[in-house]
C-alpha cells in the first residue's frame, strides 16, 4: 500500500503538471496566432462553418539562447466563429523544460476555446515525459498518461476524463474508468474499475 501511495504521489507531482504546462504553451500559441476576425454582420444567423484554415502547419518557439522550447504541429486547424473554438487534427506537441527534458503530447484531435482556458484532447490522447534524474541521483522512469479523452482546465489547473485512462510509470501500470485531477490541491481521483500492477524493483525512489 505504501508503494502504491508513493507511486501516485510521483504521478501527481510530475505528470499532470507537465501536461498542463505543455498544453498551456500550445494554447498560448494558438490564441496568439489566430488571425483577427472582422465583426460579424447581423444579416444572417451564425452557422457552424469554419472561417479560416491552417493546413500542415508547424510552429517552433525558442528561448533567449536559441534552444528549442516547444514545437506544435498538426494536419489541419479550423476556427469556428459561432462557438469561437479552434479544432486541430493530428496534433503533436513537443515541449522542453529549462533542463532540456522532453514532454510530448499527441491526439487525433484537439479543441480549444477562444481564450485558451480549456483544451480537449480527443482520440488516442497521450502525454509522455521522458525518464529524468531524481533528487537522489537515480533515474526516474518515463511517465505516460493516456486515454481516449482528456479535458484540461488551465485557469483552475484541473484535468478530467469521463472515459477510461491509463497511467504508466516505467513498468508499473494503473487503469481507471474515469479520472479527476486537481493540481492546486494535489488530489487525483481514480474512479470506477481501478486496477494497478506494480512490478518488483520499480518502486519509486
Amino acid at each position: 500500500m505504501n508503494a502504491v501511495r508513493a507511486l501516485l504521489d510521483r504521478l501527481t507531482l510530475y505528470l499532470p503538471v507537465l501536461l498542463m504546462g505543455t498544453l498551456a504553451m500550445a494554447t498560448y500559441w494558438l490564441v496568439r496566432s489566430s488571425p483577427m476576425v472582422s465583426a460579424p454582420t447581423p444579416a444572417t444567423a451564425a452557422q457552424h462553418q469554419p472561417d479560416y484554415f491552417m493546413r500542415k502547419f508547424a510552429v517552433k518557439t525558442f528561448d533567449a539562447d536559441g534552444r528549442l522550447k516547444s514545437e506544435v504541429s498538426g494536419g489541419e486547424a479550423r476556427h469556428f466563429p459561432d462557438t469561437d473554438t479552434l479544432e486541430i487534427e493530428q496534433i503533436h506537441i513537443r515541449s522542453f523544460n529549462p533542463q532540456g527534458r522532453l514532454t510530448t503530447a499527441t491526439a487525433r484531435q484537439a479543441i480549444t476555446n477562444g481564450d485558451g482556458s480549456e483544451v480537449q484532447l480527443i482520440g488516442d490522447a497521450r502525454v509522455v515525459r521522458d525518464a529524468v534524474p531524481g533528487t537522489n541521483g537515480k533515474m526516474l522512469p518515463s511517465l505516460t498518461f493516456a486515454g481516449e479523452f482528456l479535458h484540461v482546465f488551465m485557469e483552475t489547473e484541473r484535468v478530467k476524463s469521463h472515459k477510461p485512462v491509463e497511467l504508466t510509470r516505467g513498468k508499473d501500470r494503473f487503469t481507471a474508468d474515469n479520472m479527476d485531477f486537481d493540481n492546486m490541491d494535489r488530489v487525483m481521483l481514480l474512479a470506477g474499475r481501478v486496477r494497478g500492477q506494480l512490478i518488483p524493483g520499480t518502486a519509486p525512489q
